[in-house]
Parts: C-alpha cells; structure tokens; sequence
C-alpha cells in the first residue's frame, strides 16, 4: 500500500498513484520542468492567457460596461480578472509603442546633439574678430567693383554688416568654454555644476537640479526623450486609481471604491486594446489621421455607454456626468500629470 502513495513535490501532500493533480495545492502530481513548461508557467502566471481572455475579449470590445457588471455580479471565474487583463494589455501596449517611439528618440537625440554642438562651435571661436574680418573684405570687394548706387549706398551696407554680426548668439547663462575645459579633463563635479551657476551650500534639490542639467548638456541630450517615454508605464499606475477616484465622486451612492476601480480597469483594457490595434495598423501601413481622430471619439462613446450600463442611469445623466468626467481628467489631471512626468523623468535621467 505504501508504493501507492505519493507526496506532492509543492505542499508535500500525500498522493494516490493515480492522481493527476495535488487536492490540497492544485500542482500537477508529475510535472516535469521542461522549457515548455517554464514558459507556459510563466506566461500562465503573470499574464494569465487562457481561455478566460478569450473568453472576455469580444465582450471588452463590442459590450461596453459588460465585463465590469458582470464581475461585480460575482461572475469572477468566467472571465479575466480585470487587473490581470490590464497587465496583460498594457505590456502588449508598450510593446508595441516602443517601435513607434524607437524613430522619434533617434530624431529626438540627433536634433538636440546637433543643437548643443553648433552652440559649442559658435562659443569656442572668435566670432566676433571672425566677423569683422569678413566685413572689411566684402566692402572692400564692393567698392572696387563700384557696386554702390543711389538706392543703395556704402552707409546702408555698413549699417546691414554690423546688423548681421551683432546676432545674439544662444545664451545658457554659464560660461561654455570653461565648462568644456572642466569636462575635457573630468574635473570634479562640484566644480562643474559651480560654473553653471550653482552656489555651495545650497539645497540638495537644487544640486541635483543641476546634475541632471550638466548629464543633458555632456550628453548632447541623448536619451532624454527615452528617459520620458520610460516613465509612462509608472504613471498609468497612478492615473487608473485617479479615474476611478472621479467615479466614485460622480457616482458615490454606487458602490463601493473597489466596484469604480474595477470599472477603470476595463476601461483602460479597452483603451490599450484600441490604441494598441492602432498602433500596429499604422505600423503596417499609415492610416489617415482622421480615421485615428474617428476612433478616439469612439472610445468617447464606448465611455457613456459603458456608463449607462454599469451605473444603471439614462442617457442625459450619463451624459453630463461623463462630460464632467472627460472634462476634470483630460483638462486638469492629464496636463498636470504631464508636468509631473517631464520632472520626474528630468530628474532620474
């Protein structure tokens, strides 16, 4: 009797020889790590595809306020768990997007490299003796080839000479040549970041301020579009709850926290699903923009129905209520959200 009985290699249960799977934990009785499955435990364990997003894929698209209303049912099994199907959509999201955003990065870095450079040549040069070098030669050559007339005389080509040599030229408010003299010979940081204008004794924000300033400027600005891009991902984590946080303002008698945020969470499915269907569409071929422009008015209306369903209230309520919605995040969250983004991203560079 005792060769019948087996013990589960996770939890140590015993086993019958004759089970497939361990009653107490759930794990296969003889599971065997092959590369198969590693990589089906893997993709089973933080993405969670199985039937169950297939399953809750069409009704995501085409039933809006289905999925949300049918978990809070306590239909919970049936279909993907909301954060998981937010999770899963989101990395196919971004995934996508770095292809889109791979060419504006390298735009980005050659324009501000070339920038930066041409401010470098221009302060490193006597431009000034440079100038007036050239001056005298061009007047020189128009005078011997008597080019002046009575419309246009020696006064008037002085007066556009000196114009044309007197151009500001871009100013950072430090001194370039020295800061290049400092970084050509790796001086220490303290003394670099004191000639672009940092007083010692000064607060830790505001040295670190001018760090991030002096890694832009040795840099030539490379990296610092990608640096942005990276900080997406964070911040939609604290963007769903904001959303979810308006709902239950609006909707406050409907519901606890957790019902609003369930709704987000497949709102925002929904979003990443689009616009990562877009995104590979226009990476196949460009679609015109106001085909891109007619989908986002969609999700607009996807919103209010899914509203309507949801919350359980006619048309006109969930009209105003999502206007005001719409209106509070796309005008005062996702601007200043933004902001905080172009900070943050400044500061971890």
């Amino acid at each position: 009797m005792e060769n019948n009985i087996h013990y589960c290699n996770n939890c140590e249960h015993p086993l019958k020889k004759d089970y497939n799977y361990c009653p107490e934990c759930g794990q296969k009785a003889k599971d065997e790590l092959t590369l198969g499955v590693l990589f089906n435990n893997a993709v089973n364990n933080y993405f969670s595809v199985d039937a169950r997003f297939f399953i809750s894929f069409l009704p995501l698209l085409f039933r809006p306020g289905y999925l949300p209303q049918k978990f809070i049912e306590g239909k919970r099994l049936k279909y993907l768990h909301p954060a998981q199907f937010y999770l899963f959509i989101s990395v196919v999201f971004f995934f996508i997007l770095s292809f889109e955003t791979r060419h504006q990065q390298q735009v980005f870095d050659k324009t501000m490299k070339d920038s930066l450079s041409d401010v470098t040549k221009l302060d490193s040069t006597d431009q000034k003796a440079l100038d007036s070098l050239n001056m005298e030669k061009m007047k020189e050559a128009i005078a011997d080839k008597d080019l002046y007339t009575d419309a246009f005389t020696r006064a008037d080509m002085d007066s556009v000479l000196e114009n044309a040599s007197s151009e500001p030229k871009p100013d950072f408010g430090w001194d370039i040549e020295k800061l290049d003299s400092l970084i050509s010979i790796d001086a220490p940081l303290e003394e670099k970041i004191k000639v672009m204008g940092y007083k010692e004794g000064a607060s830790q924000w505001k040295k670190r301020g001018y760090t991030q300033l002096l890694k832009i400027y040795e840099r030539k600005g490379g990296g610092l579009l990608k640096a942005f891009y990276d900080t997406i991902p964070v911040a939609m984590f604290f963007l769903l709850p904001i959303f979810a946080l308006l709902l239950k303002l609006l909707f406050f008698r409907r519901g606890r926290f957790a019902h609003h945020l369930v709704f987000s969470f497949y709102y925002f499915s929904f979003l990443f699903t689009v616009f990562a269907i877009l995104l590979l569409a226009n990476l196949i071929y460009p679609i015109p923009n106001w085909i891109d422009w007619l989908i986002i008015f969609i999700t607009g209306v996807y919103l209010l129905l899914a509203i309507m369903r949801f919350y359980d209230q006619g048309f006109i309520k969930s009209f105003i209520k999502t206007f005001m919605l719409l209106f509070t995040y796309l005008l005062f969250v996702l601007p200043t959200s933004l902001l905080l983004l172009i900070i943050i991203s400044f500061m971890i560079y």
